[in-house]
């Protein structure tokens, strides 16, 4: 694995466009993206998904990561990480297991852009909370500014989003 890597992870409420941003940004770096882990795993769930589903899914999308490592160049572009899990665990069942709060404190990311709520709210049937969204970007918010990690918020639509994300990451690794 390339120690000069830079992983930059993409987080953000529901429907932000944090999957497209991902894939847009690996094309414009001739890199790899990471998808959603939980997308996977919950299409093939037969059933509601219960609390320690989230704890499969934290660990399959970090998988999903150290195998995309291997093939990236520069960057590797996370749709969504465990912070994201870790906000949703917490708001749903009012607790994080301790294994993604660990993994949190032990895996570094060099980068995060937190998508915003500017978007225009698309329905899924995935997507619990339209309504909650300024709720959660406050509290990814928060997350990153109380540890000091270092992050932009991208914000426009399209093009101009897209542009957002490679100003920040340009201005963030020069």
């Amino acid at each position: 694995m390339d120690p000069n890597l830079k992983r930059i992870a993409i987080v953000g409420p529901e429907s932000t466009g944090k999957s497209e941003m991902a894939q847009q940004l690996a094309q414009h770096y001739q890199t790899e993206w990471v998808p959603e882990y939980a997308r996977f795993y919950l299409n093939r769930l037969d059933r509601d998904y219960e609390q320690d589903d989230l704890l499969e899914i934290a660990k399959g999308q970090l998988a999903w990561e150290d195998e995309r490592a291997h093939y990236a160049e520069r960057y590797l572009f996370c749709d969504t990480n465990l912070i994201v899990i870790k906000i949703w665990s917490y708001h749903k069942y009012g607790e994080t297991h301790p294994w993604i709060e660990e993994q949190l404190k032990s895996r570094a990311y060099d980068y995060y852009l937190l998508s915003d709520i500017d978007l225009p709210w698309k329905p899924d049937p995935q997507r619990e909370h339209p309504k909650l969204r300024e709720h959660f970007f406050d509290a990814y918010n928060q997350y990153l500014q109380e540890r000091d990690l270092p992050y932009a918020v991208v914000s426009g639509y399209e093009s101009e989003r897209k542009r957002s994300a490679i100003e920040s990451l340009e201005n963030h690794f020069k």
